[in-house]
């Protein structure tokens, strides 16, 4: 997608600091981190929210998961917990529409998340 900030920063139309990057997704930090470590999984196919999960794609979600987990191991925050958050539509707080999953850590995480 031509206007899609993820997209952009995949392609390097954008400045980012990528800190992975494999065939299947990019990481990098968030620009108004909600905790010590606040880094986003962004997988390079456009796939605009959560709702458009398939057969066609399903095995790159668990991918996602595999990666934070090597992130969360690389950042220090795999021993005492971490939170992986991805917002679907409008309500749920997605603002960017290309899936995307918030690796949150380094902080105690409060219940309910807001």
């Amino acid at each position: 997608m031509s206007d899609c900030i993820f997209c952009k920063i995949i392609n390097r139309e954008i400045e980012s600091k990528i800190i992975y990057e494999d065939d299947y997704v990019v990481a990098f930090p968030d620009i108004n981190p909600q905790a010590p470590v606040h880094l986003l999984i962004v997988p390079k196919a456009h796939i605009d929210s959560p709702l458009d999960i398939d057969d066609s794609n399903k095995e790159l979600v668990g991918h996602v998961y595999v990666i934070a987990k090597k992130l969360a191991k690389q950042y220090g925050i795999d021993s005492k917990g971490y939170r992986i958050v991805s917002n679907c539509g409008d309500d749920g707080g997605q603002t960017v529409h290309h899936i995307h999953f918030h690796l949150l850590g380094g902080r105690f995480m409060t219940w309910p998340p807001g």
